[in-house]
């Protein structure tokens, strides 16, 4: 009996990847139809069973987010760029109405530690998004420079929280770390560019990568946007909230 090859569709071109590779980012137009979002924002609006709603693991239960997070395209590109099988971490929806607040810029490796760091994410625009209506805003290259000094978030434009998370290592040590709305302490704010990406294209970065965004500033357009993080097979992911991963595809 053989096993079978695992052969993820080819969605970057070698442009593409060698840009996430320098840059620690990539926006891909047309990972998901107009027809595919449609029906997805429908499906988000009618009432759901509650087995379906499972936060951060949603993926694993309700059918319309398993296929965004499995999508050939979607999953595909994370393939590639991880150069083996991608497992779903989590998956998020995020609807920022009009005068909505911004995620602080920090490094999703902070939130999601993982042996080895494999971390990465697709943040997939479900509208149309630039940085007037609080779309995703970048460091290029800054996936290079190690993990930054952070500090808890405590301004008005960004949301604020603090959790104390179960933690599991692969010898079985427990422990809890308490984790918050990280902000980046010596971010240069020259360097960051808010990112214009069309409805249907994706962003993919790395989990090193500094990213956030800003509050909607847009009187009347609402930003919507699904993100999806993975972690190459064999990854070890510390947070055990998150240790039940799935293969993607």
């Amino acid at each position: 009996m053989t096993t079978a090859v695992f052969a993820p569709p080819r969605v970057l071109t070698e442009q593409q990847v060698q840009q996430f590779r320098t840059d620690g980012y990539v926006v891909v137009p047309n990972l998901l139809t107009s027809d595919e979002i449609d029906n997805f924002v429908a499906q988000q609006a009618k009432p759901k069973p509650a087995e379906w709603n499972l936060g951060l693991q949603s993926h694993k239960a309700d059918p319309n987010w398993k296929y965004v997070s499995n999508h050939p395209r979607v999953a595909g590109g994370a393939a590639q760029l991880l150069g083996g099988r991608p497992f779903i971490v989590q998956s998020m929806f995020l609807n920022k109405a009009a005068g909505g607040q911004g995620i602080a810029l920090h490094q999703d490796t902070h939130y999601l530690p993982s042996e080895p760091n494999t971390l990465m994410a697709c943040w997939l625009a479900l509208t149309d998004t630039d940085g007037d209506n609080g779309g995703l805003c970048i460091v290029p290259g800054s996936q290079r420079d190690g993990l930054h000094p952070t500090r808890k978030n405590e301004g008005k434009d960004h949301v604020s929280w603090e959790v104390d998370y179960d933690m599991r290592d692969r010898d079985g040590r427990e422990y809890k770390q308490k984790m918050y709305s990280f902000e980046i302490t010596d971010l240069d704010m020259s360097k960051v560019v808010k990112l214009t990406v069309p409805r249907g294209a994706g962003v993919y970065f790395t989990g090193m990568t500094i990213h956030g965004s800003f509050a909607n500033q847009s009187p009347t357009r609402l930003r919507s946007a699904f993100a999806v993080h993975y972690v190459r097979e064999g990854t070890w992911l510390l947070r055990r909230d998150v240790q039940e991963t799935v293969p993607a595809m």
